[in-house]
């Protein structure tokens, strides 16, 4: 039995995941604040999966906290509003929250100070109405996933008519070392979020709703199971402390023992999942009308001098933030989200969106990159991965080139979680890897597909060019069968003119 063979048949080995300092505290453990209204918003019209949201208010238009600014364009869309009142400055291009600092469209708000709201119309009581239009209400409130993958969450909860939902996940793992928003949400607002819940389950129709907290959050997992203990199908259970626990395939699997296959979806073995952040914006949605304006962000880091969780409106710049919180010296990295999966910032001037769980402002230790060295084939990163991949087998493929290779091994269920370039005793950077050969294969494609259309396009154009030839010949064919008729003609008439006069001569 081969080394990487010993690794996955080995029952005592624990099945994936890395355990990194959670640097979680003391962040986690101080009091939520709330930031002051900045001067300025600046609301993306992108900030959930799929098509960005239009705008429907004109620069110069004034607006209340609330107030629908872009409305959704297709299925997969969400709206925009009003994270506060103020008037309409710019619809244009800003820096994108994005390593590329590529720009992207936002509305910019200047901010009047008075919060004045638009009328909320909200059911005396949602459990008496039809699940669609619960769904509807989430929909018109712009409310997406908030565990990062900010899918529009009424499609999400729509798949209870279209598939056998039994079990709604509550992801409450927040598995990504130095954030905290959502332990803070559970602690604070532990009976908003089974509210929420409650209301989901009355969406999607699943009997029971398990809430997965991992056990590093004690305060969390007390807050919820006081607030749900009336309610007997919504079970809160602790589960182990591991990264990336809060991945929806490894939560259902540790909740449910059920197993997504890879080219599948959870829906496709009876269970969604749904973030407890996104179960408080529901309830905030449905019982008091709100729509998704504002959220929770964890601001932490070495060079951050009060880290903490702060309310705010969703377009407050990252500087907003960190001035907010105070920073002890200037940031060596900015990264919005968590230190694994999140994306490294070009500069602070760029806004928070709904799926902003944190902004984290890194001190030079914290962001050192010892220098990586050769494979030495320990099969970490085997053990360590969550998906079953073999890193070290793809990243060898595409060292060499190999992509077509490393796909056959799975590379397109990698998460890019980066367990294995984290567990690796060599630092090498198998995540860098794994990303760039995606990005190859998705260049391939392309070019690939774009070939196809070029093929295409000239074998349309040969066959045009063949009817037109056709076409061509049959009409020169008609036009001479008309010239030589019109000349037998021509030559009839004149023989019997011909003829004619030599009758008359005779």
């Amino acid at each position: 039995m081969g080394l990487i063979e010993k690794f996955l048949h080995n029952p005592k080995a624990p099945r994936w995941g890395v355990h990194p300092d959670d640097h979680k505290r003391p962040a986690a453990d101080a009091p939520l604040r709330t930031l002051p209204l900045p001067a300025r918003l600046y609301v993306p019209l992108l900030q959930h999966v799929g098509q960005p949201a239009r705008p429907v208010v004109l620069v110069g238009q004034e607006v209340r906290k609330g107030q629908l600014i872009a409305e959704p364009q297709g299925r997969i869309s969400a709206p925009v509003h009003a994270p506060t009142s103020g008037r309409i400055v710019a619809i244009g291009e800003i820096t994108a929250p994005h390593p590329s600092g590529l720009p992207f469209e936002a509305i910019t708000i200047e901010t009047d100070g008075h919060d004045r709201a638009v009328e909320a119309d909200v059911p005396a009581d949602p459990f008496t109405l039809a699940p669609a239009e619960v769904t509807a209400l989430i929909s018109a409130a712009g409310v997406v996933g908030l565990g990062g993958a900010t899918f529009p969450s009424s499609v999400k909860l729509a798949l209870g008519k279209r598939s056998e939902i039994t079990t709604l996940i509550v992801n409450g793992g927040e598995c990504e070392p130095y954030l905290s928003c959502d332990d803070r949400v559970m602690r604070d607002r532990a009976a908003d979020v089974i509210d929420g819940v409650r209301l989901m389950l009355h969406c999607t129709g699943a009997r029971e709703a398990l809430v997965g907290i991992e056990d590093n959050k004690p305060e969390a997992i007390a807050a919820m199971r006081r607030a749900a203990t009336r309610f007997p199908e919504i079970k809160v259970r602790p589960v182990p402390a591991r990264y990336p626990m809060g991945s929806d395939r490894q939560l259902i699997e540790t909740l449910t023992g059920k197993e997504v296959p890879s080219d599948c979806r959870a829906a496709d073995v009876g269970v969604i999942v749904n973030n407890v952040s996104t179960a408080n914006a529901v309830h905030r949605a449905v019982r008091l009308g709100e729509p998704l304006i504002e959220r929770i962000v964890t601001i932490n880091g070495g060079a951050v001098w009060q880290p903490g969780n702060i309310l705010a409106p969703i377009g407050t710049l990252a500087a907003d933030l960190l001035a907010f919180a105070g920073l002890k010296s200037e940031p060596a990295r900015l990264v919005m989200g968590g230190p694994m999966m999140g994306a490294v910032l070009p500069h602070a001037r760029v806004p928070i969106v709904k799926g902003s769980a944190g902004i984290l402002a890194f001190n030079e230790d914290e962001v050192a990159i010892p220098e990586a060295g050769p494979c030495i084939r320990c099969g970490n990163c085997v053990q360590a991965c969550p998906i079953g991949l073999l890193p070290l087998e793809m990243a060898a493929n595409v060292r060499v080139g190999d992509l077509q290779a490393a796909a056959s091994l799975g590379l397109s269920d990698c998460i890019s979680c980066g367990c294995c370039a984290y567990i690796c005793p060599s630092h090498i950077p198998l995540v860098q890897y794994f990303s760039h050969a995606k990005g190859e294969l998705w260049a391939q494609e392309r070019d690939k597909l774009r070939m196809e259309a070029t093929r295409k396009l000239a074998a349309e154009r040969a066959v045009r060019l063949e009817r037109e030839a056709a076409e061509k010949a049959e009409a020169a064919a008609r036009r001479k069968a008309e010239r030589d008729a019109a000349k037998r003609a021509e030559a009839a008439a004149k023989a019997a003119a011909e003829s004619a006069v030599t009758e008359v001569a005779e």
